[in-house]
């Protein structure tokens, strides 16, 4: 099963540089271990873009956006299991932001995903 990790915090601090060398080494052993599958820190709102779908139009919409207390920060996907191991991966993946970065608040959503069309197209 595949599982989407999404990280969303209100924080604005920079990761740190010990923050930075443990979630390196976590996602080296994941990878070799062939859990993780992507993954993927996210640049600032402001500097991204949105489409909208309002009145039968498409438009874009240039960053930043409206006032939001959390963004996605970044997100990685796995192939585990269940969701017990997810939850069990994610937790470790929390872990290591309470070890290395004092004062970071954020939440983990775990979202085991449905399928892929380009796994299909690619078969």
């Amino acid at each position: 099963m595949r599982f989407m990790f999404i990280i969303h915090s209100a924080s604005d601090m920079a990761p740190t540089p010990a923050l930075m060398e443990a979630m390196h080494a976590m996602a080296k052993r994941e990878v070799e271990a062939g859990r993780m599958v992507a993954d993927g820190g996210l640049m600032p709102p402001a500097l991204g873009a949105a489409l909208q779908t309002k009145g039968g139009k498409t438009v874009a919409l240039d960053g930043p956006f409206a006032e939001t207390k959390e963004v996605i920060g970044g997100f990685a996907i796995f192939e585990l299991p269940d969701m017990e191991a997810a939850i069990a991966s994610g937790r470790e993946f929390m872990d290591v932001h309470v070890q290395h970065m004092p004062g970071w608040e954020g939440v983990c959503e775990i979202r085991q995903i449905a399928g892929s069309q380009v796994e299909r197209l690619r078969a």
